[in-house]
This record gives structure tokens, sequence and C-alpha cells, in this order.
């Protein structure tokens, strides 16, 4: 860790084109002028690449394609899930429900259209006002009168039997069972429902169905709308008797959830309603519905019902759908309204849409709220959340602003720009500091417009726009000031420790003479009898025994937040808490210095397989360990041309003395009694007051015997309780209760290596009772050796 350095005191280490530049007169600034725009400063650093970054991301968010759109929609189906709308207390719309009770009993779908027709003459008698159909009646009644006719005609003919014609006659003289239904349909306000098609088919006569009058406000909607090639419609003679005609199809998104509906659907040119404003128009008594066309932000704003109704759209002419969850209160079985057993309180005055629940009849979809929501309850959802918001003054319903689109890639825009402007200036950590308040912002306003006023702001976009050109432009930053380290670490980094390299490359001010006091732990470490291990090897096998040695030493030291200060020989000196700060500086040295002695047996396996390869005597390594805290100079130390960063002081001293003791107290690792109250959840276990070499003042020391779930085991806190005992008893000169005392601290120490301590103690107790150390003795003993 030697560095030369220049004889200048404030240019410990400098390139020669920094020097070269100080040497040179600094050019005076022209009065009057505070910026200097420079096309360098503001396209450098990434900033470049960071604007055509933006730009593509602006140009994504305007193409919007499907995956981006996906997670904008994720967002709102969390909204809704956190904020399902809240079923109103009046509901206003009912589910007629051909349930699985409906087609035990009745039979299975589809029933006679005379049994239809007994179920809308039982609901115009319950009071309801209108009634709409989630279904669709494409083919005439198998089970019509002239239908059974022609069938007894054909099987009659087959048996070579006479046809009665006059039996015949009466039957093709019936009324249809179509006929019977379109009677009950005209009796009361009824929508029959059509199904978009994505192709041309033929027609069965020249009737085109029935279509809504449409206006438009603002321009031409028909490039915006929904499109289907042709209508799945209902027989001539249901669709003449209907009252309003809508189209039920919905198309799910891209994964298969059905988030909006189109109010308005685009067919050949004409426009089509939708089942739930078909049901609105009728309701309401209304013949025309308006849509309002926004040339400008280019698209449909809203569709208006009369004036009583206008449900914003976005810019397709599509409602997002504010879902309840599962609603069974809106449910009334087919089969109870037919025999007339339904609560008259669920029906009367409310509109009734007949659809299924059965699985059986494939009308199951998927919200954003229910993984299986029958069809049918989709419309009913629309239909309360339009008349709940209008009629009882519940907002209810979700909009999608036409500008939403505009207002979120405005956002990304200044939010862009900000972060190119200021990442480079003000640094990562604060520019993060803002991105979290700006990501914060965006998705905080987004639930509030959802929570409060129901608008759908999609914060997922701008926020992975942000944290893009942020990632971008902190790495740019940091490749750029790595560039400037490599040389300080190029040049320093085969004299000093890896940390403080990155130290000195953070900040190469701290290259000059000069130290700081800091609360520091020193580790020492030292082979025992190494003059005897050293005798097996050539001057080239030392050396590799000291590297095989030394290398799994140093890196528990390192990997633990140390940094090594020297090797002297077979010596290890560490420090934690400098250069970095290390608040936990005596417990990583402690969980250092177990793993160094762990770490001692495997290591000692190596060397015996080495030595069997080359034929000598193995003698096994082993180790005392030192550890001291307290306060201590670290710093640079040396003269102008050659420092050190090294550490000084009475705790380093005290550090060393500390593992030379550990052999005189038969334990591999004394520690100091500051490192002993920084690391209290360690197996510690006191073993004197001692006056060391050098010191005229005593110190306590400890052995470090375990980690914490070995001090907080049954048996060490039995040894603990005796071992302290023992150190009293001694102390305060109970010769024969410490000598008893020690005998069984012997018996409960298990595994731990001790003995040695435990022999000293015997010896000194035997010592001193021969020998008494007087009325006056404080225990302390005065080392006579390093």
């Amino acid at each position: 860790m030697n560095v030369t350095t220049s004889s200048n005191d404030d240019a410990a280490v400098k390139p020669a084109a920094t020097e070269s530049k100080q040497s040179k007169p600094e050019k005076p600034k022209p009065k009057g002028r505070r910026f200097t725009f420079r096309w360098g400063d503001w396209f450098g650093g990434g900033r470049g690449i960071a604007l055509l970054l933006l730009v593509l991301m602006l140009v994504l968010r305007v193409y919007d394609p499907a995956p981006i759109e996906l997670m904008r929609l994720k967002t709102f189906d969390i909204y809704q899930n956190i904020k399902p709308r809240i079923v109103p207390e009046q509901r206003p719309a009912v589910i007629i429900d051909i349930d699985e009770k409906s087609l035990f009993e009745i039979g299975q779908w589809p029933w006679a259209r005379t049994t239809v027709a007994k179920l809308i003459d039982s609901l115009r008698e319950y009071g309801v006002g209108v009634v709409a159909f989630d279904i669709v009646f494409a083919e005439p009644d198998r089970l019509n009168p002239s239908n059974i006719a022609d069938t007894l005609i054909a099987n009659i003919e087959a048996s070579g039997a006479n046809v009665d014609q006059t039996q015949i006659q009466s039957l093709y003289n019936l009324p249809s069972n179509d006929q019977i239904l379109a009677e009950a349909i005209s009796k009361i306000p009824t929508i029959v429902g059509q199904g978009g098609l994505g192709y041309k088919v033929e027609r069965r006569s020249n009737y085109t169905g029935k279509k809504p009058s449409f206006a438009t406000r603002g321009g031409n909607a028909e490039p915006y709308l929904n499109r289907f090639e042709d209508l799945t419609r209902n027989v001539d003679v249901l669709d003449s008797a209907a009252a309003g005609h809508g189209v039920f199809s919905v198309n799910p998104e891209q994964d298969g959830l059905i988030r909006r509906i189109p109010l308005a659907v685009n067919v050949d040119g004409s426009f089509y309603s939708a089942l739930s404003m078909e049901i609105l128009r009728v309701a309401t008594g209304q013949k025309t519905m308006l849509l309002n066309v926004n040339q400008q932000l280019g698209g449909i704003e809203a569709l208006q019902v009369g004036r009583a109704f206008r449900i914003p759209t976005d810019i397709n002419g599509r409602l997002f759908v504010y879902y309840s969850e599962y609603d069974r209160e809106k449910y009334v079985s087919a089969y109870d309204v037919i025999n007339k057993t339904a609560d008259p309180a669920k029906l009367a005055g409310k509109i009734a849409i007949i659809g299924t629940s059965a699985t059986g009849l494939l009308d199951i979809k998927t919200t954003p709220v229910e993984e299986s929501l029958p069809g049918v309850e989709v419309h009913t959802n629309v239909i309360e959340s339009i008349i709940s918001t209008h009629g009882y003054g519940v907002p209810q319903m979700l909009e999608r602003p036409i500008n939403a689109e505009g207002a979120e890639t405005t956002f990304i825009l200044v939010v862009g720009i900000a972060l190119i402007i200021l990442v480079p200036i003000i640094g990562a950590r604060w520019t993060l500091v803002l991105l979290a308040v700006v990501i914060g912002t965006l998705f905080a306003g987004s639930w509030y417009y959802f929570s409060q006023e129901l608008k759908l702001f999609g914060p997922v976009y701008p926020a992975l726009t942000a944290i893009v050109l942020y990632l971008y432009l902190t790495y740019a930053s940091y490749a750029r000031e790595e560039a400037q380290r490599r040389l300080v670490r190029g040049q320093f980094s085969r004299y000093m420790s890896p940390k403080l390299v990155e130290e000195l490359a953070k900040n190469p001010d701290k290259l000059k003479l000069g130290g700081e006091m800091r609360d520091m732990t020193l580790l020492f470490c030292d082979v025992r009898g190494f003059t005897t291990v050293s005798e097996q090897f050539t001057a080239e096998g030392l050396t590799q025994l000291i590297n095989r040695f030394l290398t799994p030493m140093t890196d528990i030291i390192v990997e633990r937040e140390g940094t090594i200060d020297k090797y002297m020989g077979d010596c290890i000196m560490a420090f934690w808490n400098a250069p970095l700060d290390d608040p936990e500086h005596a417990h990583n040295a402690c969980d250092s210095a177990l793993t160094m002695m762990e770490r001692l047996n495997p290591l000692n396996e190596e060397l015996r397989l080495w030595a069997e390869e080359e034929g000598r005597k193995h003698v096994p390594l082993n180790v005392g360990i030192g550890l001291n805290s307290g306060i201590a100079c670290v710093g640079n130390m040396g003269s102008e041309q050659r420092f050190d960063y090294s550490v000084l002081g009475d705790t380093v001293n005290t550090a060393s003395r500390l593992e030379g003791q550990s052999k005189t107290y038969g334990v591999h690792i004394v520690i100091g009694e500051e490192t002993a109250n920084g690391a209290r959840d360690y197996a510690i276990l006191e073993l004197d007051l001692i006056q060391v070499k050098g010191k005229t003042e005593a110190v306590r020391i400890f052995g470090l015997m375990g980690r914490p779930e070995d001090a907080e085991s049954e048996w060490f806190q039995k040894l603990k309780t005796c071992h302290d005992a023992m150190i009293t008893a001694y102390r305060t000169q109970k010769w024969d209760e410490a000598r008893a005392l020690v005998k069984e601290c012997r018996t409960l120490r298990e595994d731990l290596f001790i003995d040695g301590f435990y022999d000293l103690m015997d010896e000194r107790i035997d010592e001193f009772e021969a020998n008494p150390p007087g009325a006056d003795w404080n225990g302390v003993y005065v080392a006579t050796s390093k």
C-alpha cells in the first residue's frame, strides 16, 4: 500500500494534463455573460440519445401498440377491483334468466315461441315497462303448425295412406308460433336483439330490418365506429312487431375481457345502436340518437339519447363499463315468471332483459371484476350506470376523456425533458426522489380521477417512459464517471485495498498526507510456532504456504467489510470502520475471527494432503487472534514521496498484545472490553484483568468462544454462570470455591477450546493460595511478555 507522489502538498496524485492546465492563467469571463449554450453540454453525456429515446417513446404512445394498451387497461381493471360500482338500491333493470331451473322445468332451449309469448305476457301482467331480448330468433319456430303439417304429410305419404286434407288444412290455418310471439311483443315495448357478423349473408326476403335514426354533430362518425359486415336478425314477423332493435354483440379485448362495449356500430355504412342504448331510446320514447364527433381530437365524444342521457365514449364510440360485483338480486327465473310465482316488487316498472346464465348456452363473459359473468349482466351494468347517473344523480359512468391521450402524451414530454435536463445536473440520487414523486403523482392523480370523477387516465406508460429515461441517463452518467475513475483504479489497485481504491476514485482529494480519529476495531492474527513449520519447506515452498494461508484469511476479512492494513510475514493486521463507515465493526470483526478459526481445519487438511504428495512431515497450522476496539488515528501515513494508508494508536498496540496473550490464556481469540461491548450477542467469557507489557493501566480481556446461536444455548448459559462465579471467587481470594468452580466449568465446557485457560487458573490458585497476594490485591495480573 505504498504510493509515490509528487513533492507538492496539495497535488497528491494528478495526471500531467491536469497539472498543465492549472499552470495556464485562467481566461477572464466576458462581463454580462451568465449563460453560454454549448451543444456538447446538452447533447453530450447521453442527452442526445435520451432525446431520441423520448421521441421513440412518444411515437410508441401515439401508435399505441397492443402491449401498451393492455398495460393501461390492466391498470383500470385494478381500479375497478379496488372500487367496483355500487349497485343502487332501486335497480332499474331486472334479468329474466333462462337458468338451469327453467331449462329443467320447461325443456331444452330453444323453447317454442308460444312459451316465450307466455313469458312476455306474464311480464306485461307484472307491470314491466320495457322488455328486451339478449337473444336472436333468426329462424322460424320448428314447432310452427305449418311445420307440423308438412311433417305429417311426409310421414303419411311414406306409409302409403291417404292424406286427410281437411285436417291438414286446419293446421295450416292456425297462426304460427312466431305470429303468436309477435302479437305478445306488440302489446308491450319490446327490443329484439341482433348479432354482429364479420361477413355478408344472403337475405331471406327483401326486408332489411328496422334501425333507429342517427344524427351526427361535428363531423362524420363512420370512420370511428366499430364495423360489422352484416347482422344476424330475427325473423321478419318478430322484427316488424318489435319497438326497437339492438346489437348485443360485444368484442372482448386482446386478453379476453369485456371492458368496452360499442354504443353504436357501423354495418355496411349504416348505423345501428347497441342493445342497451336501444333499450334507453325505447324507454324514453326517442326516435333519434345523436353522435357527437370531435374532428380536432379525432374521434367520437359522446352519444346522446334525447335530452335525458348523454353518455361519454372513447374515440370509437365505446363505453367503458363500470362493473359491479355479481348481483344475484337482479335475477328472476323465467320459470317463476311464466308460473306467476316471481316477486312482483322485482318486476313492476322495471326494464326486463331476457337472457341466460346457463353455462350450456355459452353466454358467459369475463370482466375486470368477475371471471365468469352472464353476458346479459354486461348490458344490465351499462343500463344501471347510465340511469343511476342521469336519473338518480349518482355518478356511475366511467369516462375515458377524448383528450386523455393528449394529456398523457404531454405529461410524457414534460417529464421526459425535465429528466433529460436534471439527471446530469443534480445526479441520480436526487433525480430518483423526483422520479418517485412524479410516479407517485401519476398514480395518485389517476386514482383520484377514477375514484372521485370516474375519469380514466393511464399512468403506466408515462411512468414507464420516466423510468426508462432515468435508467438510461443514470447509466450514461455512471459510464462517464466510471471512465474518469479508471485512471485512479489503474494506478493504485496494485498497492491498496479495493475499497480504498474505490474511495479514492470517488474522492481523489483524499490522496494526501493526514489522518482522522475514528472508533475502530483492530485484528491481529499470527501463526503459532511458525519457525517449526517453516523448517519443513524450501524458500519456494514456504512462499506457497504463506500464500495458501493468507488468501482465504484475507477473503474472510474483506467479505466482512474489513480492510487489510498489512502482512508481516505470517501475521495479518486488519481493521474495520475505515475508510468506509461500518456501524457494526465489532460485530463484523468477531464474525471474521470465528470464521478464520473455522476455515483453519479444512486448510490444515489441504496442507496435510500436500505434505503427503511431497513426502514431508506435516505440521498443522495453529493461530492466535487478538481483537480490540477504540479510538485510533487512520489515514495516509509516511512521507511526501511514499506513504501507506494505515492506523496508529494505543488501540492498535493493545490489539497486538491481546493476540500475543491468546497463547498464554489457552484460547484461540482474545478480545478487549470495547469489542465485547460491541458484540454482546456473541458467546463471550471474561478471562482476566491484565496489565499488558508496555501499559500502566489494566484492561479487561475476554475470550470469544462462539456465535450468537451458541450464546443462546442452554449449555453455554450454564457454563457462563459457573465461569463468572469462578472469576468472582478468584478475585475475592476464595481459593477453594474458585478451584471447585474451575472443576465444574470443565464438565460444562463441552467442545470449547478453553482447557488451557482453566489449567492456568488452577496454577494461579495454587500459587496464590501458597503465596497470598495481599488484602489490597485488585485482581490485576501483570503480564511479563507480549
